[in-house]
């Protein structure tokens, strides 16, 4: 009896001693004002061995919010993105440094012995290493996983490719084949035109962004791990997963047509797949691009209109149509399905009476959804993007200033900073020396050796 007792009075102990050790597991809140204790990625290194821009989009984010990002570059050639689209002679191309902020910059030869030791000394002193080489690549540099692992078992590897396993996965994917296999370019268009591409950079820095999740996901679970992992993202997967209200689309049109694109009110028939919609809103809510005034001359004197059933009465007065609020034809949503081209070519002579700001300042104090269409010149001239950090303006050496997009991830204690892009292999020696701990003797051989320069042929070709 005696010995029960003691068991159970020694049961709360044990529960106490349970919570001390999970209040334990996260530091004291920080008492330093915010943005002040350090970046939320900072102690973290990345190898990236990234190229072009499905991977340097990844890393860049990173490397936004504090992680160490050491870029290893092909010695006199680098990232084959510094010599492309250049408006600049002799300077790094936007395309580059667009993409590539915050990172510190290493040429290595890996195929050199000493390149390929310095490589393996980098797997060891890194968490993550980020690669969108081609299929298989990797494996033939002989970097597999096991060997990976073998190295620095916390080691996580990021990989990006074009297709998972299937009957492509041994198929090379640029942007615009991205887009096209996973789902976007056959529902993007007019339906009586061909599948288009959409110029937002899905298929690379959609999936690149899509890497970084994942990384920061692995991150966290290695804390309580311990070790790395794998993670694989396919561009496919990665334009399909930003198309999923199309396949949410293709699931419906089994149980009948889909009503709110405008082919249904026009009357014309739906096939077995989703079809292209042109403008229609692909959240239930009819909606078009409309011109408005000066549109002759402006190609992006253009507007986003809704037209929403809980606003309709509003949108009605707006447009001097009051008589429609209760006329059997436009009064309900049902009613106004067949007539929707003929509502929205009724509103369009109403905007074309006024330009896109004008329309924004009608229909926003009355809770009508309306959205500019904004050009390039016009995001990059917009202010309130330079103050939020949204758009930045960079220094750079050799180019001088250019504007360049930031960080659309804002933390209240992680402020990011957005830092010009390295030039090829400026931090060869200070990575050598300070994050691998080569003895100034080590590093002068090294540099010497040829491992981090490119050979005599390849200098004069270039």
């Amino acid at each position: 009896m005696a010995t029960r007792k003691k068991a159970k009075q020694a049961r709360p102990a044990a529960k106490k001693a349970t919570v001390k050790k999970t209040a334990a597991a996260l530091p004291a809140p920080s008492k330093l004002p915010y943005g002040k204790a350090g970046k939320a990625l900072d102690g973290v290194r990345i190898l990236d061995l990234s190229h072009v821009q499905a991977g340097p989009t990844c890393t860049q984010i990173l490397g936004w919010f504090g992680a160490d990002v050491i870029k290893v570059e092909r010695p006199g050639i680098g990232d084959i993105t510094r010599g492309q689209l250049r408006d600049v002679p002799n300077a790094d191309s936007l395309y580059f440094t667009m993409l590539n902020h915050n990172k510190r910059s290493i040429t290595l030869d890996t195929k050199h012995p000493k390149g390929k030791a310095v490589l393996e000394r980098l797997i060891k002193h890194c968490d993550v290493l980020v690669e969108n080489f081609g299929p298989g690549v990797l494996d033939r540099m002989g970097l597999t996983w096991d060997y990976i692992h073998k190295l620095n078992p916390r080691m996580i590897v990021a990989s990006i490719k074009g297709f998972g396993p299937g009957p492509f996965e041994d198929c090379k994917v640029y942007e615009n084949i991205a887009q096209c296999a996973g789902g976007a370019a056959s529902t993007t268009g007019f339906r009586d035109g061909p599948p288009l591409v959409t110029g937002a950079q899905i298929g690379d820095s959609g999936t690149g962004l899509l890497l970084g999740f994942g990384i920061v996901t692995a991150l966290y679970q290695r804390t309580k791990t311990g070790r790395g992992q794998r993670i694989n993202v396919a561009m496919q997967d990665g334009v399909l997963n930003l198309c999923r209200v199309k396949m949410r689309d293709q699931q419906r049109l089994k149980h009948g047509p889909l009503k709110e694109y405008g082919q249904f009110g026009e009357g014309v028939p739906f096939g077995d797949s989703v079809p292209r919609a042109g403008n229609d809103s692909g959240g239930g809510q009819p909606g078009w691009i409309l011109k408005c005034k000066g549109w002759e001359t402006d190609p992006d004197a253009y507007i986003y209109f809704i037209t929403q059933a809980p606003i309709w009465e509003k949108v009605c007065d707006v447009i001097g149509k009051p008589e429609w609020k209760t006329d059997k034809d436009y009064a309900t949503p049902p009613a106004r399905l067949p007539r929707l081209k003929h509502i929205f070519a009724t509103i369009e002579q109403w905007t074309m009476t006024k330009t896109k700001y004008e329309v924004m300042e009608i229909c926003n104090p009355v809770d009508i959804p309306v959205g500019p269409i904004l050009s390039m010149k016009e995001l990059a001239e917009e202010q309130s993007l330079r103050k939020t950090g949204t758009m930045v303006e960079v220094d750079h050496p050799t180019r001088g200033k250019y504007l360049t997009v930031g960080n659309p991830i804002k933390l209240s204690d992680s402020i990011s900073e957005v830092k010009r892009s390295p030039l090829l292999g400026e931090h060869t020696k200070e990575i050598l020396g300070k994050v691998l701990g080569y003895s100034e003797k080590e590093v002068t051989e090294i540099l010497q050796s040829g491992a981090t320069s490119a050979p005599l042929k390849s200098k004069a070709a270039a």
